[in-house]
């Protein structure tokens, strides 16, 4: 009768002390086990030049994902994020990836063949998968292109 009323009481008490009966009885189960992240590096935010004429008119900040193969080791290559981010930075400095219809967008073509570029050269060849753009938001509004001035009318003299 013991018997029986120490195991009621310990099935009773298990939820309590936050173990589950299986848990109690010693058999496994419960959690299922924590997964990985994913085979990616997600870069911080890096805020790049939209330059017109040789003119700063604006920064737009981009939000990178580079994502790696089955095979890469995700958290040795996390770790070099910084790396990862300094290279886009280098890059859209050098050669801006701003668009010449939209003072507000980056050309994304441009952006992810430089990234691609530079992070293969960071990592070593069979590394990368790809690199994806996820968001652009620009600092400020700003209107597109100037229009080209338009010819005075009048007379000529």
């Amino acid at each position: 009768m013991r018997t029986i009323l120490a195991a009621v009481l310990i099935l009773l008490a298990a939820p309590i002390l936050g173990a589950t009966p299986a848990l109690a009885a010693g058999g496994g189960g419960g959690e299922a086990p924590k997964t990985d992240a994913g085979q990616y590096v997600d870069l911080a935010p890096v805020g790049l030049p939209i330059v017109a004429d040789g003119q700063l008119v604006n920064y737009v900040f981009v939000y990178v994902r580079i994502n790696l193969t089955a095979k890469a080791n995700a958290a040795n290559w996390r770790a070099k994020e910084p790396y990862f981010r300094d290279a886009l930075v280098r890059a859209g400095h050098r050669a801006p990836f701003g668009r010449k219809d939209d003072y507000q967008k980056l050309d994304e073509a441009r952006l992810i063949a430089a990234l691609s570029r530079e992070a293969t050269g960071i990592t070593g060849p069979g590394v990368i998968k790809s690199v994806v753009v996820t968001s652009q938001a620009p600092r400020r509004r700003v209107p597109g292109p100037p229009r080209p001035a338009a010819t005075p009318r009048g007379p000529t003299v």
